[in-house]
């Protein structure tokens, strides 16, 4: 079967039923899942075989009084069996087309640094390597 992707909006949640083990970080929770669609500027691709969630690629556009408007890449997840088929270049490539048609002029995201896949992908975009240093917060 071949693989579709779809971008999800608002009301979509009950499609996400069957997802693949390894595609998210951990379970999906249907409350944060519908707030996540709800939320204005909240993207999410999903990529399917049948009704089987094999991927994810989720952004945030972000708006700002003194630069570009640009899309935060928070997440690309494959399932470890549908590795190399393209799956997450698809749903990046159709992610960045979101985000321009909602006015967005750049893209960001960060990963680690041994994370040979991401960092391989995210060259193959034209992705320029920067040095950044993350903090994380507990709210």
């Amino acid at each position: 079967m071949a693989i579709t992707y779809r971008r999800m909006v608002p009301g979509d949640a009950p499609l996400l039923v069957n997802i693949a083990d390894d595609v998210f970080d951990e379970a999906v929770r249907l409350d944060r899942l519908m707030a996540y669609l709800d939320a204005p500027g909240h993207l999410m691709v999903l990529a399917f075989d049948g009704d089987l969630v094999v991927g994810q690629c989720v952004g945030v556009v972000h708006y700002h009084p003194d630069k570009v408007t640009e899309l935060y890449v928070d997440e690309v997840g494959t399932a470890s069996a549908y590795l190399r088929q393209g799956i997450a270049t698809a749903m990046l490539t159709e992610l960045f087309a979101w985000a321009r048609e909602l006015g967005c002029e750049e893209a960001w995201l960060g990963t680690e640094l041994d994370n040979d896949a991401a960092n391989g992908l995210y060259r193959r975009f034209g992705g320029e390597e920067d040095t950044i240093k993350y903090y994380e917060f507990k709210l």
